[in-house]
């Protein structure tokens, strides 16, 4: 069996039973059963949602992406070898941690295969919420050409790159395109203040006010809970994007639940704590892989520059990385799910295989 046959790069053709499209994204697909399959679930199993909620399959690939585009290497290799069991493995043992310290749910109701979950529909809140520690990236980039204001929040001067900030930055992003809300352009990605957020909170998807300081509770609550964790791990959690949505339970509250993954290589920032005191930046992250997409090729302003997006989009489609390349970044995944799970991450003979065979016997959603 070759390395290729047991990575998963295509999730959105399983014969799954919907009556509505395949939603694939960059990473996962999502499949909305049907309302009897739905119905029929949440009776047998027990969920804790209403009787008439719509729930998903929500399956992971192992395809690999940055800087907005899909890579691909050598050998008919189509993504890296352990990427998406390490991703769902990881959010799994965080979404329990949160809910052990009484934190939120998550939009997760059950995990039948390393790289399936059951998920119920949540009505998303419109925000891409950002927590950072530490001054790197794209605010390092910011802040070396004199920006000091970062969603309202004013910097201090004579910060230096990668160190630690005062305080626990808080940076919301637009999470898709919003309309109609002043001050805030109508794009993907656009940073937002806290007072845009309390002044057109309906237009967020935010219930009422006070659910943004709840947001924001959960959000600094959530960062710590992890960065504590890896930090008994000697790993520092540098910054993250956490997703947030509502659901309403089998009681009928409807609550603010924690969606999407977390503390992932692929949502953070995680940098190894030995070598950081050395004064190097080791990547237990996807920033990995951008470095060395970075250092790759010799023009890195297309992988920078958003005006470039076609150019960006062509050196993705025609350059197959070396196999060597996506094992190293196999090694970031499957070491840093492996030091924070305590468990090993094994590779599926054939993971769709797997998927349709548990899918079908035991929860009956493939004919």
């Amino acid at each position: 069996m070759s390395l290729a046959d047991q990575v998963l790069a295509v999730n959105d053709d399983l014969p799954i039973r919907t009556d509505k499209p395949v939603h694939s994204g960059k990473v996962r697909s999502v499949y909305w059963l049907t309302e009897a399959d739905s119905r029929r679930l949440i009776k047998e199993k027990g969920y804790n949602v209403q009787p008439d909620a719509p729930l998903a399959i929500m399956v992971i690939s192992d395809r690999i992406s940055a800087f907005d585009c899909i890579w691909h290497g050598e050998g008919g290799l189509k993504g890296v070898p352990g990427k998406g069991a390490a991703l769902n493995a990881i959010s799994n043992h965080w979404f329990k941690l949160f809910k052990d310290n009484g934190l939120a749910d998550s939009h997760i109701l059950d995990i039948p295969h390393p790289f399936v979950w059951i998920v119920q529909k949540a009505k998303p809140v419109m925000v891409e919420a950002i927590c950072r520690q530490y001054i790197t990236g794209s605010m390092w980039r910011a802040y070396s050409k004199g920006e000091r204001n970062f969603c309202g929040i004013e910097l201090p001067e004579g910060l230096k790159k990668d160190q630690k900030l005062p305080d626990l930055l808080m940076t919301p992003s637009t999470k898709g395109i919003l309309k109609g809300i002043p001050n805030v352009p109508e794009a993907d990605d656009v940073n937002v203040t806290r007072n845009d957020l309390v002044n057109n909170y309906a237009a967020f998807n935010f219930r009422n006010t006070d659910d943004i300081a709840q947001y924001e509770k959960l959000l600094a609550e959530g960062f710590n809970v992890i960065s504590d964790a890896l930090a008994k791990l000697d790993q520092i959690f540098v910054d993250t994007k956490f997703e947030f949505g509502y659901v309403t339970d089998a009681s009928g509250n409807e609550k603010l639940i924690y969606m999407d993954e977390v503390g992932t290589p692929d949502s953070s920032r995680i940098w190894d704590g030995v070598a950081y005191r050395d004064g190097q930046i080791v990547e237990n992250s996807k920033e990995d892989f951008r470095q060395v997409l970075l250092n790759t090729f010799p023009d890195p302003d297309v992988l920078l520059n958003k005006d470039r997006m076609e150019e960006r989009f062509a050196l993705a489609r025609d350059n197959e990385l070396p196999q060597e390349v996506l094992m190293q970044i196999s090694k970031v995944y499957t070491g840093i799910a492996e030091k924070i799970t305590g468990e090993p991450i094994t590779l599926s003979r054939n993971p769709k295989a797997e998927i349709i065979e548990i899918l079908r016997n035991q929860y009956q959603l493939i004919d």
